[in-house]
């Protein structure tokens, strides 16, 4: 079960790699002011073909073959429902897909963040070929974390080193704080 955005994030990006994506943009807004959180997942993948784009979101279709449901986008259009926000999805076969997902900020039943900084650098050292961008937003300020500026900055060294990763992850989780993410 999706038990926060953090898992939510991981799935959609994984079917963003199994796409052929080599470009994958998550994007966060949060605002107290506007009480709104929203996500958006982007990738340069081979698209939904038009006839799929409207199931998607019904659970028990699914392009895979290890199993007969998909949940991923279904549930992410629950959880999104749930607190008055809305799930859309843009995609053209050959070009990519994004994800839009709002929710009421202060809603009850909005999901917590999870360890965003923990997928992330996940996701990129499990995919080094693929350039991975998060950024963050909120009423404080914005966060960008780019795997091609991290590559610049690393050198000869290899984004799934085990102290880079450590280290990613702690300099993810400090700019979060200076910029007051909800969790």
């Amino acid at each position: 079960m999706m038990k926060d955005f953090a898992m939510h994030i991981m799935d959609i990006a994984q079917n963003s790699v199994s796409a052929g994506a080599s470009e994958i943009t998550v994007e966060i807004f949060e605002s107290e002011r506007t009480d709104l959180f929203a996500l958006t997942i982007r990738d340069n993948g081979k698209g939904i073909p038009a006839d799929m784009i409207d199931k998607v979101t019904d659970p028990y279709v699914t392009s895979r073959t290890t199993r007969k449901v998909g949940l991923g986008l279904p549930l992410l259009k629950q959880h999104a429902n749930s607190t008055g926000g809305s799930l859309m999805l843009d995609s053209a076969e050959g070009k990519g897909t994004e994800v839009r997902a709002t929710f009421g900020l202060s809603h009850l039943d909005r999901q917590p963040l999870g360890d965003i900084a923990g997928t992330i650098v996940l996701l990129a050292a499990a995919n080094p070929q693929i350039r991975f961008v998060y950024k963050h937003s909120t009423d404080t300020g914005s966060y960008i974390f780019d795997t091609v500026e991290v590559n610049q900055m690393l050198e000869d060294m290899s984004i799934a080193e085990a102290p880079v990763i450590r280290f990613l992850r702690e300099m993810i989780e400090e700019n979060l704080k200076e910029i007051k993410i909800s969790g």
